[in-house]
């Protein structure tokens, strides 16, 4: 555990993160999936935070996230999912200007803080793959060719 300052104060404020593309469908993978993960990291960047590890499987992303306390938890998941959504809009969908209404994400998000845990929810995060495979929330039953393979190229870490 790292502490790292502001001007008047010390902090380690760690997230457990897992949101959801609308109506759940399994749009993240292929190009979706390894254009996002850059851009999760800038976008955290720019509100101070830092992605310690994440992982995006074909329905839902996992990130443990460093948020600065002066910023409050839904301010930067909002920002990483509409700023994220417009980035996807303009590279995928063509799209220059005018983003009102893009629906790439649901809602809400699911938060946990992490405390002394951390290895123990970054080792979750990296197996998330795995315990999508073995059926828990995997529809493509396990297929090696599924977009969410643990093939190299194609993994949903970033």
């Amino acid at each position: 555990m790292s502490y790292q300052s502001l001007s008047h104060s010390t902090w380690d404020c760690t997230y457990h993160i897992v949101f959801i593309p609308k109506y759940r469908k399994k749009k993240l993978y292929g190009d979706i999936r390894r254009f996002l993960g850059p851009v999760f990291h800038e976008l955290a960047g720019q509100k101070r935070g830092e992605i310690l590890d994440g992982h995006m499987c074909r329905d839902h992303v996992h990130m443990l996230i460093k948020i600065p306390p002066k910023y409050a938890v839904s301010e930067v998941i909002g920002y990483l999912k509409g700023k994220s959504a417009i980035a996807v809009a303009r590279q995928f969908s063509g799209r220059k200007r005018n983003f009102n209404g893009e629906k790439l994400w649901a809602r809400g998000y699911a938060v946990s803080t992490v405390g002394f845990e951390q290895e123990a929810v970054r080792n979750y995060i990296r197996h998330q793959e795995e315990f999508d495979k073995r059926g828990y929330d995997d529809e493509s039953g396990g297929k090696e060719d599924s977009p969410t393979s643990l093939n190299p190229k194609n993994t949903g870490r970033f």
